[in-house]
């Protein structure tokens, strides 16, 4: 048997504004965009440049409990890992564009890491894993 995740769900209060986020300032690309008119919402995936692994589905949050885990979904930890293979490169242009790292960056026996929030406050892991470094 083989399965694999596809999709991840990441709850978000709009979906233009996360959009701009992890589209303009992340440099994702949009996989999808459709509307969905019998449930008035958005099926909407993004995905980091050449990746071949999982979607992320800006989800929007519906109703107060869902919209009160956006940026806290996994109760203040590290909810994503952005692997990267040019660590220096991608950090040096997210700080460029205003995107807050709460750890600095720091050289672990795995690689090289730094915490940042994306929009909502939620932390995600930038990371160059040993194996693939240049």
């Amino acid at each position: 048997m083989r399965q694999s995740i596809a999709t991840v769900a990441l709850v978000v209060r709009d979906y233009d504004e996360a959009l701009a986020f992890y589209v303009g300032t992340l440099g994702f690309r949009v996989i999808e965009d459709t509307y969905i008119p019998a449930q008035d919402k958005r099926w909407v995936t993004v995905a980091p440049p050449g990746s071949s692994g999982p979607l992320l589905l800006l989800a929007r949050a519906v109703g107060e409990e869902q919209s009160s885990r956006i940026g806290n979904q996994t109760g203040g930890r590290v909810f994503l890992f952005l692997y990267t293979d040019d660590f220096w490169r991608d950090y040096a242009a997210y700080r460029s564009k205003g995107v807050v790292f709460v750890r600095e960056p720091k050289e672990e026996g795995y690689g090289t890491v730094a915490v940042f929030k994306d929009l909502y406050g939620t932390l995600w892991d930038l990371l160059q894993p040993k194996m693939a470094a240049s």
